[in-house]
């Protein structure tokens, strides 16, 4: 979840917000290809799962803001 300051930051300063959404896109995109070529254990697997889920929230947030 995306902390106050941030989200503050996020309204405030649109060079902000463009900065968070591309690096969350970016961080997203990267684990969902660790994902498909991953041979991590299942429980590692899930972790990794539910912060993309988690970051693909905020990212939507984001886009909101915008």
């Amino acid at each position: 979840m995306i902390d106050k300051f941030t989200l503050e930051e996020c309204k405030r300063d649109p060079k902000v917000l463009r900065a968070k959404i591309k690096s969350l896109a970016y961080a997203i995109e990267q684990s969902q290809k660790m994902i498909d070529e991953s041979l991590m254990s299942a429980k590692s697997l899930t972790f990794l799962k539910r912060k993309v889920a988690d970051s693909q929230q905020d990212l939507e947030i984001l886009y909101l803001l915008k």
